[in-house]
């Protein structure tokens, strides 16, 4: 398996290939970038295909949090884990306490947080074997406490990111009456859905989970769609809350929505999609930039947390976009370069 070679390699520091044969682990920790502080990222399990979609996955989602961490103006680096398994049928103590002992060897250079196929009990448990976790201590909302899950900061800063897209491109300040397609209702998926509908969005949505979808149709008077389907709706934004590389070849034709603002990470497949997108007259929020709300949670969760503190640094979520989507227009380059060149001008020595 060729590693240094890899486009996606893009100049990490370090990367430890994980695996123990009691519990069945067999994990991949990335870091990209420390120059800012510890690199902080999830720990993602997933049933890759092959070891090299599992390294690729890692390492884009490495490279994209210490982009994220720079555009949130956090002291933090970027990492990332990825654990190749089923998480419904594959994930044991055992194997939770193997990875927790491989991240602890890496001495505080990378912090583990919840991701997608692990759950903030799941990094709890992992916490008696290492303290380099974060994203496990209850916090104050305005309804009473909530865990330390950061998905539903995330959802916030999305759903404040599609106010300023949709501010920008359709010249409008309110939700109501917007046609949103959601791609994934997971923890971030669905709380996005519920801060869309409450201000009164119409709201299309796809999943491979059918009771997510239920659950969220029900609730939210959501239409459910199939998954191939979701693309192509004649919708105001199109929201992709589920895996990375979405934005493609094949999906870009489809688009007829004129923003593109959602919470998944690498969002587009190659950098060039980007530029597509621009193209088409498609307006992208880059993605480490509009999801950066979890990331900013478990900062603040680091250095103590205030709750109005938190949500005054998510909402400047809505500025960092503003400022992508004028410097986009005048430099006439596409979101994601422009976005990319900022956070670069932070992180780099």
């Amino acid at each position: 398996m060729a590693v240094f070679s890899m486009p996606d390699f893009a100049d990490h520091e370090q990367v430890v290939f994980c695996s123990d044969d009691a519990s069945g682990l067999k994990a991949i920790i990335a870091v990209h970038n420390s120059n800012l502080g510890p690199a902080l990222g999830g720990c993602r399990m997933w049933p890759y295909a092959s070891e090299d979609e599992a390294l690729r996955d890692v390492l884009r989602l490495s490279r994209g949090m210490s982009y994220k961490s720079a555009m949130a103006n956090l002291k933090l680096g970027g990492g990332k884990t990825v654990v190749i398994g089923n998480p419904r049928t594959d994930k044991t103590p055992a194997l939770l306490e193997a990875l927790a002992r491989a991240i602890e060897n890496l001495k505080g250079r990378y912090i583990a947080a919840e991701d997608s196929g692990t759950s903030v009990d799941d990094i709890k448990f992992m916490s008696r074997f290492t303290r380099h976790v974060a994203g496990i201590t209850d916090k104050p909302t305005d309804i009473g406490t909530r865990s330390g899950d950061p998905s539903p900061a995330t959802a916030y800063g999305t759903f404040v990111g599609i106010k300023a897209a949709i501010k920008d491109r359709l010249g409008r300040d309110q939700v109501d009456g917007l046609k949103v397609a959601i791609q994934g209702i997971g923890h971030v998926g669905y709380d996005l859905a519920r801060q869309l509908h409450e201000a009164g969005a119409e709201l299309w949505i796809a999943d491979i989970h059918p009771e997510q979808l239920t659950r969220a149709a029900d609730e939210f008077g959501a239409t459910v769609v199939a998954a191939d389907r979701i693309f192509g709706l004649d919708v105001d934004v199109f929201a992709p809350c589920a895996m990375g590389a979405i934005l493609n070849d094949e999906s870009i034709p489809q688009l007829k929505a004129t923003v593109v603002a959602g919470a998944a990470n690498n969002q587009l497949a190659e950098t060039r999609h980007g530029a597509e997108l621009a193209r088409r007259g498609i307006l992208y929020a880059p993605d480490y930039v509009i999801n950066a709300g979890g990331i900013i949670d478990i900062y603040h969760e680091r250095i103590g947390f205030e709750r109005d503190a938190l949500i005054r640094h998510i909402d400047g979520i809505q500025d960092n976009l503003m400022e992508i989507f004028s410097r986009a227009r005048e430099e006439q380059r596409p979101t994601g370069e422009v976005a990319d060149a900022i956070a670069e001008e932070r992180f780099r020595p």
